[in-house]
């Protein structure tokens, strides 16, 4: 659940949050040609507030997401081909989840879902982490689920990113704060009916969302502005760059693709956007912004990236994007003052 500000400073944050999206123009279009981890809508009226991002290991196309804190224990597969839900999973044996915020999918095809928020910071003395197969077949179903009470060795926090690491199985967590995180590293393996002590092994920006490339090679962070991704060895973070995340209503999720040829970046509302961005090489490039969005542009697309209408397109993104950054620095000055 989010909180949003209220008061003078709480309209005008709302005021350009409302701005910026109109500079930023409508949202992608959803692929026509029927080929799966293309630009898609979630159609499923029931998530509005689709809150973390996982590639399915085994079915093509399909993405797991779930909604954010009032809901059931839930969790959807998403076709990208047509943005339906082809699967209704519900998680037996988890209690009621609290504030349930990332999904990831382990070495061993287990998924694993965050119920990792917290808003004020502190409040939970403890945060669950709920671990089940992937279904083979998708169909709605109900799943017997293993729930692990998860501490943090330096005191409690809020948390929006849950990421296992493709060939370890570890998990990490990265704490969310406007100063700056922490992430946190897991036991090596996880204990039910335990506390699992997670501790903090480096520092992180913003975080809403993570996710480890299929190699585990590299992880990806986003923010409500930006991504960055990380080169990842031994545990730990080591060089980083940009990613040409597009600018979304409430940026909350991101995922590699199966192939890791692409990252899949989505938002909370209803019908929300899922936008492709292509990872050059396969995620392997050089020093500059990595990847562009593969949809049609509006919200989808990157600052300041030019068409195919020559030197004036090009003009006219520069200024779109200028527009963006200034209206991004008002956004978060009102925040800031909110909080102060």
């Amino acid at each position: 659940m989010r909180l949003y500000p209220t008061g003078p400073a709480g309209t005008r944050a709302a005021a350009l949050a409302a701005a910026l999206l109109l500079l930023a123009g409508a949202g992608p279009a959803v692929a026509d040609d029927g080929r799966p981890d293309r630009d898609f809508t979630i159609e499923d009226p029931r998530v509005t507030e689709s809150s973390g991002l996982a590639a399915s290991r085994a079915h093509p196309g399909v993405y797991w997401t779930h909604n954010d804190s009032d809901d059931g224990p839930y969790v959807f597969a998403v076709d990208s081909r047509t943005g339906k839900t082809l699967a209704t999973i519900t998680m037996r044996g988890v209690g009621e989840p609290r504030d349930v915020e990332a999904i990831s999918i382990g070495p061993d095809g287990d998924i694993y879902v965050g119920d990792i928020g917290d808003n004020l910071d502190g409040t939970w003395s403890h945060v669950w982490i709920y671990r089940f197969p992937e279904p083979k077949q998708l169909r709605d179903a109900t799943v017997d689920a293993v729930q692990y009470d998860v501490k943090y060795a330096d005191g409690a926090r809020n948390a929006e990113a849950l990421m296992v690491h493709p060939k370890t199985g570890r998990v990490y967590i990265a704490s969310k704060n406007e100063d700056g995180g922490g992430l946190y590293e897991g036991p090596a393996k996880l204990t039910a009916g335990a506390v699992n002590t997670f501790r903090r092994v480096d520092e992180v920006p913003w975080v809403t969302d993570g996710a480890f490339s299929p190699d585990g090679k590299r992880l990806v962070l986003r923010s409500y502005f930006s991504a960055r991704e990380y080169a990842f060895e031994n545990g730990r973070l080591g060089e980083d760059r940009s990613v040409a995340a597009p600018f979304q209503r409430q940026a909350e999720s991101v995922t590699y693709t199966a192939d890791g040829s692409a990252l899949m970046f989505g938002s909370e509302g209803a019908r929300s956007d899922v936008v492709r961005v292509e990872v050059a090489g396969g995620g392997s490039g050089g020093d500059q912004d990595r990847g562009k969005p593969s949809g049609s542009g509006g919200a989808g697309g990157e600052a300041g990236d030019q068409g195919d209408g020559g030197e004036d397109s090009g003009k006219g993104g520069a200024g779109l994007g200028a527009a963006i950054v200034v209206g991004a620095g008002l956004l978060w000055f009102a925040l800031r003052r909110k909080r102060g």
